[in-house]
């Protein structure tokens, strides 16, 4: 039985699914391949953060999504401090998202 999955997986799965007696067959991308696909996993991750039917299950789930923003971080030559302190700086000057405010529109004054 042949399963299609066309996407991005961790390092280790190919040798976790030969321990599991079957044969993965994969290839390794280029740097624009492997970028795009790092976007790709990152919106199946948001699904599986939005699916999550527990908060453990929700937990798992931003790891894996935190996984990707070290992996896209370190793709461009940056660390998860380097991204903490552009987080730092951003939420210093526009602040974060705890007030829950929900932007309907702005009205331009004359």
């Amino acid at each position: 039985m042949e399963i299609i999955y066309d996407k991005l997986v961790r390092d280790n799965i190919p040798e976790i699914i030969k321990n599991d007696g079957e044969i993965p067959i994969t290839r390794i991308l280029d740097d624009e391949e492997y970028f795009e696909y790092l976007l790709k996993k990152d919106g199946e991750e948001l699904e599986e953060v939005r699916n999550a039917d527990s908060k453990e299950n929700v937990k798992k789930e931003l790891a894996d999504k935190l996984e990707l923003i070290i992996t896209m971080a370190n793709f461009y030559g940056f660390n998860l401090d380097d991204i903490i302190v552009e987080a730092d700086k951003k939420r210093e000057k526009n602040g974060a998202f705890n007030k829950r405010i929900l932007l309907i529109k702005t009205i331009k004054k004359d």
